[in-house]
């Protein structure tokens, strides 16, 4: 059906980077938008970002001016440059695709912000 496969995360140290990819495949090609969330131990998975079909853009306020979303759409990626990484950035990320009225999500990829 829809596959997301991502790669990327890792252990970086406080003022780090990281760059999150993440490839779609299968019955893809109603795609509305893909987007990053993140659910770090203890809280509610939350969205990261997000990228539109039409190239729109959104953030959660505390990523905003360190992380960019974007996108190739002639490979199906979605990529997540993360900079400025903080140890509150420390989550297990989770790459979404909406697809009509469905969700689909990857397997998730760990980040972890520590020094």
């Amino acid at each position: 059906q829809v596959q997301l496969v991502e790669s990327g995360g890792g252990l970086v140290q406080p003022g780090g980077s990281l760059r999150l990819s993440c490839v779609a495949s299968g019955s893809i090609f109603r795609l509305i938008a893909m987007g990053w969330y993140r659910q770090a131990p203890g809280k509610q998975r939350e969205l990261v970002a997000a990228i539109r079909k039409g190239g729109s853009t959104n953030y959660t306020d505390s990523v905003k001016g360190r992380f960019t979303i974007s996108r190739d759409n002639a490979k199906n990626t979605v990529y997540l440059q993360m900079n400025s990484l903080k140890p509150e950035d420390t989550a297990v990320y989770y790459c979404n695709a909406r697809i009509m009225s469905s969700d689909y999500w990857g397997q998730g990829t760990q980040v972890t912000v520590s020094s």
